[in-house]
């Protein structure tokens, strides 16, 4: 594309804005962030999302993510915020430190970065990160999974992926329908110049090598949930475990069945691994017949009978991931075991309740008697006389927030706008 005409411009901006203006709240005081590498499409990104902010009030927060990987990212920080103060933005550095592994470098740095951008967007409030992909993207995306990459399209719409840092935080991606080269092209017309980030061009790295070999041509679809998945992640509960009507699952579309079975076994054990796809098979095929289920899967337990399918934490789970203990001094908040969120007005240490639940409070015990007797042990509990549980009954100075359905609900595409 040699430039842009003084028509395209605009239809290019309104394209984004309508994206923008579907999934944000306009109303909302908290600031909006959009990912700025300093490369062509996030810094094209920023300027379109700073004419939107600037229509609707709404304050823009440019997160740069410093991968310390290349000699000049200290410049690529100064150029990022150099452009964040020219669009009346603010600005925050992450820098991703520490070893860097040798093999798997990019998805490892994704993860950092990620995780980063999802510190940093909830210690300022925000809610919704701006991400700069482009059809471009979707169609290298597209390639790498013909041939053999297990790549995901992107998404328009997406929970962070990182987890527990990225709770209550999204991810948007308004440009998924314009091409890169057009975006560029915008910038020049504009005045607006950015970086070209060697790695892009790295053979070493499948996104490289499929870039070059479409050469900024390709089509590629977005992902998105299915509204079938929606309809399942809506019609299951906390009763008191992570529960579904089994014929929800029977009659539902066999993919969107699947994809909330994995989904379910994620949010239900607080894990962020997804299950290998011949295990998920298995137990699909199971929950799909007619005899009872019992399973373990991505370090939750199944359970199923003729009427309900049961997600649930163990105690055991916990024990072979090495975790299960959180300390948390006054006014800290954090995540214990992936599922709960705690905060605290006092010093306090959270274990797993197994081998403590004889040392609860009469009431508390009554209370324990309504969850599944293989997931009581897998609660949190806080070790004295008696051993409390925030979880069947308050605790004064410690407030315990539920992330298992919230967590679900984000993932099966339940959740379309900005909270």
């Amino acid at each position: 594309m040699r430039g842009l005409t003084t028509d395209a411009a605009p239809d290019i901006a309104s394209r984004v804005a309508a994206r923008l203006d579907l999934r944000l709240d306009r109303r909302a005081t908290v600031p909006v962030a959009v990912a700025v590498s300093g490369g062509g499409d996030s810094v094209a990104l920023a300027v379109l999302a700073a004419d939107w902010a600037r229509v609707h009030g709404r304050r823009l927060l440019v997160l740069h993510v410093d991968h310390g990987l290349n000699p000049a990212s200290p410049g690529w920080a100064q150029r990022s915020a150099a452009l964040a103060n020219r669009l009346g933005a603010g600005f925050r550095r992450l820098a991703w430190e520490g070893v860097k592994p040798r093999t798997g470098l990019p998805a490892a740095a994704r993860s950092a970065r990620h995780a980063l951008l999802a510190d940093a967007a909830r210690a300022a409030g925000v809610r919704v990160i701006l991400v700069g992909h482009t059809a471009d993207d979707l169609a290298e995306a597209a390639l790498m999974r013909a041939t053999g990459s297990t790549t995901p399209a992107p998404r328009e719409w997406s929970p962070s992926p990182a987890w527990p840092q990225g709770r209550g935080v999204y991810l948007l991606r308004p440009m998924l329908g314009v091409r890169r080269a057009e975006l560029r092209a915008l910038l020049a017309m504009r005045g607006e110049a950015w970086i070209e980030d060697p790695a892009n061009d790295d053979p070493r790295y499948a996104r490289a090598r499929a870039r070059a070999t479409l050469g900024g041509d390709g089509e590629g679809e977005p992902a998105c949930p299915s509204p079938s998945l929606a309809d399942i992640g809506r019609q299951a509960r906390l009763s008191p475990v992570l529960t579904l009507p089994r014929e929800v699952l029977r009659s539902a579309d066999l993919a969107a069945a699947r994809a909330f079975a994995g989904t379910a076994c994620l949010c239900a054990a607080g894990t962020t691994r997804p299950p290998r796809r011949e295990r998920l098979d298995r137990l699909m095929e199971a929950l799909l017949g007619e005899k009872a289920v019992v399973a373990t899967l991505a370090g939750a337990r199944i359970e199923a009978d003729a009427r309900e399918v049961r997600w649930m934490r163990t105690a055991g789970e916990i024990g072979r991931a090495g975790e299960g203990r959180l300390g948390l001094g006054p006014g800290e908040a954090g995540v214990w075991d992936g599922r709960y969120e705690v905060t605290t007005d006092r010093g306090v240490s959270l274990v797993p309740l197994a081998g403590h639940a004889a040392r609860l409070s009469p009431s508390a015990r009554a209370a324990l008697g309504a969850w599944p007797a293989p997931a009581r042990g897998a609660m949190p509990a806080i070790l004295g006389e008696p051993v409390a549980c925030p979880v069947l009954e308050p605790v004064e100075g410690i407030e315990m927030r539920d992330l298992i359905l919230a967590r679900l609900l984000a993932a099966c595409g339940a959740v379309e706008r900005e909270p």
